[in-house]
């Protein structure tokens, strides 16, 4: 049988490189996309050298209809993963058109060429959909709440759009994988994350406090009603939440979707705490980080976790990496940046 291709939209990211990676370890054809405008090349030469695999890669803005067109037309793809969207919380906030314009607009072009070509979309959610929740942990059957940022509303918005095209569009199936805060980078210490500028998420702010890059790590906020006072989420080791994407990947493409738009939630179903992050970070690592206390940040919830038992029992997937694990291979990350 002929090998399938996926599309990783926004494929030399963060997430999207690890995805990759995993979905050439199964077997799948990848085709990579990217606009670099979020990223350089360096987690793309970090997956071609841990696959041995020169892969395609197409420099491309999905907000461009034309070039998204000449994509599939040049590729016969069987599904494609949308990684391509901006997302940082607070900057959302700041700037909502950057956020709504890019973020609609690319999905909607994919959507368009998936009903065009008939082709299988997997599209890449996040807990931020849930709000702040009324009970915890969320399941798929939590309700959603009004977003605390665009960026938000944006997957929100995404998941309507998928949800209502596979009812409209008889030859497009949708997976919606809502996924908690992914943390961490591959064991090899070839692919991880690296933001450009001052980084929005958590771990690289702490990796680069600790290596130097940064003089101080603000946590933000001390007065949340959690037991240490900081924010808690549910951090996913980057590899775990790879091997999801697959997971779903073979789901649609096997036929064994029960129907035709299908929503996950991807986490660990543990809560940590910010502190607690920070202080594990510490001790894993063996050192000792600067870091104050600073006021709350527009948009952020108090809590969120998942239940993640229904990807477990549909998907066969679950997380097994330990938050040490995970912490030790983004200090291992940082310190390859640096040459150390």
């Amino acid at each position: 049988m002929a090998k399938k291709t996926v599309l990783v939209s926004g494929g030399a990211g963060y997430i999207g490189s690890h995805v990759t990676v995993e979905l050439d370890a199964a077997g799948y054809d990848v085709v990579i996309a990217d606009n670099f405008s979020n990223c350089d090349h360096t987690n793309y030469n970090g997956v071609c050298e841990i696959t041995g695999k020169k892969l395609p890669l197409i420099t491309m803005d999905f907000c461009d209809l034309d070039a998204v067109r000449k994509l599939f037309n040049d590729y016969s793809i069987d599904a494609v993963i949308h990684f391509a969207a901006f997302k940082a919380v607070g900057e959302s906030v700041a700037d909502p058109l950057k956020y709504y314009v890019n973020n609609l607009e690319s999905f909607l072009n994919i959507l368009t060429l998936a009903r065009e070509k008939g082709c299988n979309v997997l599209f890449s959610s996040s807990a931020t959909v849930y709000g702040e929740p009324d009970e915890l942990p969320v399941s798929e059957r939590s309700p959603r709440k009004p977003c605390t940022s665009p960026y938000g509303n944006t997957k929100q918005m995404c998941e309507d759009l998928l949800r209502d095209c596979v009812s409209a569009y008889p030859n497009i199936k949708g997976i919606a994988l809502r996924y908690f805060n992914p943390i961490g980078a591959h064991p090899s210490a070839l692919i991880g994350e690296l933001p450009r500028g001052v980084p929005q998420n958590l771990v690289p702010f702490i990796t680069q406090t600790a290596i130097g890059k940064r003089e101080c790590l603000s946590i933000f906020g001390d007065d949340y009603p959690t037991p240490d006072g900081t924010c808690q989420r549910d951090y996913i080791d980057i590899v775990d939440l790879a091997k999801a994407h697959v997971c779903a990947v073979a789901r649609m493409l096997d036929g064994k979707m029960e129907e035709g738009y299908e929503i996950f939630n991807i986490g660990t179903g543990r809560p940590l705490s910010v502190m607690e992050l920070v202080t594990t970070f510490e001790k894993v690592n063996d050192l000792k980080l600067n870091y104050k206390i600073a006021p709350r940040r527009p948009g952020d919830v108090t809590a969120v976790w998942c239940d993640p038992s229904l990807s477990e029992q549909k998907l066969g997937w679950k997380a097994t990496r330990t938050t040490e694990q995970t912490l030790a291979s983004a200090w291992a990350w940082e310190k390859k940046l640096a040459g150390k």
